[in-house]
């Protein structure tokens, strides 16, 4: 039973996504199935452990009959032309849909070096970053019974990439928080609560101090919440937001933020239920979805040893799955990876155990072999 619950909510996220912005009820479509009902994905390697990993995913795809095909695109982090970041671009308008690994952003590299994580995501308008954060059965943690799920406005704030030094010694780094985007990113969490039954959205800021940024931003969230008499909503702010996740996380819902407190605290609630190699992450907009590694971390330092955790891929393949509505392939994979990790107790270091990542992926395909073949058309 408990299983059976643990599979349910993690997949909570992704069961009747669309095309477009998540949970839509406008009746978009995820991009069609072409070549006999196969679905082509963007596959960006990324940096890091990044191609290791989606090389694993590619192998639990061919070995469970997975209908998708994977038109892979490279993009070199170190290099200073944008020419492969705009090829993955224009991959992703192609197929609609990507599952990457991290591309490094270098500080080292020249001011007008644009991270390509970023590049990415507003060029396509992944407005939502999405990351459902909660505890893993198997998996020993200080907290227990987190269950929070994280909506991280994705194109603007910190992030801009706007920054001057018109004085020497002097730079200004432009946050930029706009009305529009401000509305759109909290209506989004309180449909998204609405629809998955969610009792109270929390907004993150630092109004108290950026009045008139974070104070819009803030102001949008309670011109929204007042559409949605139903969700209870309420405010903190960022330094006590941090304190309350490492002391008592089962107090948050659904938490809403602009980019970079949403970075933080994504960050922040990785580690509480097991660290960076656990958690999926989704980005969405309005055409196209991109799914990833909730943190975003590039992992270079473990890079190419077989000693990295692949179930944050893993399941990020899987939210990929539900997106594209092929939901019995992600149901099977998401139970396999359970019962490799709370069943069989193969773990990776990162969470304590001696497992390698081959090892692991091999344990969730035979327990999907043991399973049965898959009998659900498609």
């Amino acid at each position: 039973m408990a299983d059976l619950q643990w599979r349910l909510m993690f997949g909570a996220i992704a069961t009747k996504q669309t095309r477009g912005t998540p949970e839509s009820s406008s009746g978009e479509r995820p991009p069609p199935a072409k070549y006999g009902g196969r679905h082509t994905v963007a596959l960006i390697p990324g940096d890091g452990i990044g191609p290791e990993l989606l090389n694993h995913v590619r192998e639990l795809f061919r070995f469970s009959c997975v209908p998708v095909d994977f038109e892979v695109v490279h993009v070199n982090s170190s290099s200073t032309s944008e020419d492969d970041i705009n090829n993955a671009i224009m991959a992703i308008r192609r197929n609609g849909v990507a599952l990457k690994g991290n591309i490094e952003t270098n500080h080292t590299m020249p001011p007008n070096h644009k991270s390509r994580n970023n590049l990415l995501r507003t060029s396509l308008d992944l407005y939502a970053n999405v990351m459902h954060c909660q505890s893993l059965p198997g998996v020993q943690t200080r907290h227990k019974n987190i269950d929070i799920i994280i909506i991280r406005e994705n194109t603007e704030g910190e992030y801009s990439s706007l920054e001057h030094e018109s004085v020497s010694g002097v730079v200004e780094s432009l946050k930029i928080i706009t009305r529009n985007n401000s509305l759109r990113i909290a209506d989004y969490a309180f449909r998204l609560a609405r629809e998955k039954g969610r009792r109270r959205v929390t907004a993150v800021h630092k109004a108290n101090i950026m009045k008139l940024g974070d104070g819009l931003f803030l102001q949008c969230c309670k011109e929204v919440a007042s559409g949605y008499p139903d969700i209870e909503f309420d405010s903190m702010i960022v330094d006590n937001t941090t304190m309350q996740l490492v002391s008592k996380p089962q107090q948050f819902d659904v938490m809403l933020m602009p980019n970079l407190y949403g970075n933080v605290v994504s960050n922040v609630c990785a580690g509480l239920v097991g660290g960076p190699g656990l958690v999926p992450g989704a980005n969405y907009g309005r055409d196209y979805a991109v799914f990833e590694t909730a943190t975003r971390n590039t992992g270079k330092s473990i890079a190419n040893r077989n000693i990295a955790n692949p179930t944050a891929m893993l399941l990020a393949s899987c939210l990929m799955l539900d997106h594209l509505k092929i939901h019995d392939y992600a149901n099977m994979i998401r139970g396999a990876i359970l019962t490799t990790m709370n069943e069989t107790r193969l773990h990776t270091a990162d969470i304590g155990g001696q497992g390698t990542t081959s090892e692991v992926v091999q344990s969730i395909m035979r327990i999907i072999q043991s399973g049965g073949p898959l009998t659900t058309e498609i």
